[in-house]
């Protein structure tokens, strides 16, 4: 056993070394090694918890360990970078449902002791059980949405709301019920499971796959509120603190996604944001299309002294990021500046284009947030579209009917040249026409984002 003031010590250097590894997650430059300090601080929680508690049994723990790192492994090193928001839905899902498994645990030890929790151990057990279930169910369905298992639409039916109004009264019936009342029949709480994980379900259907990063932020803030009430239950305070930090952080940040798409959580929660029939912008009814092919966009690209690029979700699905960087490297050595365009909620996570460039060894201070640069694309002779849509559509700024009116978008249309690299001219997440196809300045080549950057890099080495 290791003194009770080390134990306290350590806990307290691992919690130090979470607080120092988030603050360095707010830089892509510094993310990596924020990554690798959290995880240290982790390691030495971890540690040091197998060495203060009194373990039952070390082989069952050890068994544990290798599956579970085993599985961490085959999933990193086998999941594409553009598979990583389906990874991080999963990750979430399993952070919840190990809260509802050790909160299970424990109800079944009180109950075999004959022992009643006091209050604040019964609600943390209870609220542990809730939020733990919700990002279980809620995490999957994401991963199902994201992975194209089922459809990425919100998915309504008749009574929806009422339905869910009922299950979220019964739950707290059974929590407050279950908490307050000792003797309670174990049935209830595992009606209290069972309704959990139904709501889970129920609330996530309904988000489109617009709303998606936020869904992901959101969820990874429930995995650590339920990973805090398993602190309070196991009496864990490293468990507590991590909890919280994991939780008060998926909630800023899914304040600041909101922010970016001009709107509020529970719209976004609630709203079913994509359901109905997607409409045609007024701007571009009677509009036309200009297309080009890759040797009249390879010459403007060649002969650009600033070249800005706007990837999306579509670049991530093509792969196409080392080829944009290969790119990138040739409009350099012919002297035109180049840098990249990146909206909060470009991709299907928070920073999913981020680290999709980071892969390709893309420059960190050529990754620039939307506030950084969108007084820049008014001087730049060539924006270079790559799969993005509605985080480019002049609507966002023109068109009150719009659903997305309001929403700050990249000024992607003020620039001297557009040229928007898209297989068709289908709708985005909004489910609406993208203005920018339209206007005078923008020319459309058709294709796969990545033979397409392809054909750019070939044609530009012979201009």
């Amino acid at each position: 056993m290791i003194p009770e003031q080390l134990v306290r010590l350590l806990y307290l250097a691992a919690a130090v070394l979470f607080i120092v590894g988030l603050k360095r997650l707010q830089s892509p430059e510094t993310a990596r090694g924020g990554n690798r300090i959290s995880a240290l601080g982790m390691l030495l929680a971890v540690l040091v918890t197998l060495l203060d508690r009194q373990i039952l049994s070390y082989g069952a723990i050890a068994a544990g360990l290798a599956l579970g790192g085993g599985i961490g492994l085959w999933m990193a090193r086998r999941v594409k970078m553009t598979e990583m928001p389906q990874m991080v839905a999963l990750l979430n899902g399993f952070g919840g449902g190990a809260s509802l498994l050790v909160a299970a645990a424990e109800y079944l030890r009180a109950q075999g002791s004959g022992a009643a929790p006091s209050l604040d151990v019964a609600l943390s057990t209870n609220l542990s059980v809730l939020i733990g279930a919700v990002t279980l169910t809620g995490s999957g369905i994401a991963w199902a949405k994201l992975q194209e298992v089922m459809t990425g639409k919100p998915i309504l039916f008749a009574g929806q709301k009422p339905i869910n109004g009922a299950l979220g009264l019964s739950i707290l019936a059974l929590l407050l019920w279950t908490a307050l009342q000792p003797t309670a029949p174990a049935a209830a709480f595992y009606a209290l499971i069972a309704l959990s994980l139904a709501i889970g379900v129920l609330l996530v259907i309904p988000i489109g796959g617009a709303d998606m990063p936020v869904v992901i932020s959101l969820l990874n803030s429930y995995s650590g509120i339920a990973g805090a009430m398993t602190g309070f239950i196991i009496g864990s305070e490293v468990l507590i603190v991590s909890g919280a930090l994991v939780g008060s952080s998926g909630i800023i940040l899914s304040q600041i996604m909101c922010k970016a798409m001009n709107r509020s959580l529970g719209n976004v929660i609630f709203g079913a944001f994509g359901a109905g029939p997607g409409k045609s912008t007024k701007k571009a009814e009677g509009l036309t299309v200009q297309s080009t092919n890759p040797e009249e966009a390879a010459l403007q690209l060649a002969y650009a002294q600033s070249v800005i690029v706007v990837p999306g979700y579509g670049l991530a699905v093509a792969q196409a990021q080392h080829q944009v960087r290969e790119l990138m490297d040739l409009l350099e050595k012919r002297g035109a500046g180049v840098k990249f365009a990146i909206h909060p909620v470009a991709g299907r996570m928070p920073g999913h284009m981020n680290v999709l460039l980071a892969e390709a060894n893309v420059p960190y201070d050529k990754l620039l947030d939307m506030e950084e640069i969108n007084s820049e694309f008014e001087r730049t002779d060539v924006v270079l579209v790559i799969g993005a849509n509605d985080v480019v559509n002049p609507a966002a700024r023109t068109d009150p009917s719009s659903p997305i009116f309001g929403m700050p978008i990249l000024n992607a249309d003020q620039a001297k040249r557009v040229i928007v690299l898209k297989r068709g001219m289908s709708a985005g997440f909004a489910g609406i026409e993208n203005e920018l196809f339209y206007a005078q300045n923008t020319q459309m080549l058709f294709g796969d984002a990545k033979a397409t950057v392809t054909k750019l890099v070939s044609e530009v080495k012979q201009a």
